[in-house]
């Protein structure tokens, strides 16, 4: 089934919102609301078809300029809120 989630970034990082949508357990589309926009926009084409767990195995942990997070750990982060609620 294919569901959207929007979720607001924390951790101080450039995007501020990060739009995903999955069908079940599969990464359909991701769009970030402010960022490097270069760097989003591969992320989003990279992880496109990706299973869910994957990706969060793949982006969490990333960390930018010493944050502790960064877009890509805030976009497996949504991806874990979305698959414990």
């Amino acid at each position: 089934m294919k569901q959207e989630i929007l979720y607001k970034t924390k951790g101080g990082v450039c995007s501020k919102q990060i739009k995903i949508t999955v069908n079940d357990e599969t990464i359909d589309e991701v769009a970030f609301s402010g960022g490097c926009h270069g760097n989003t926009t591969g992320i989003s084409a990279l992880i496109k078809g990706m299973n869910i767990k994957e990706a969060i195995g793949r982006l969490e942990g990333i960390n930018c300029r010493g944050l502790g997070t960064s877009c890509p750990d805030q976009l497996a982060q949504a991806l874990k809120q979305y698959i414990n609620d």
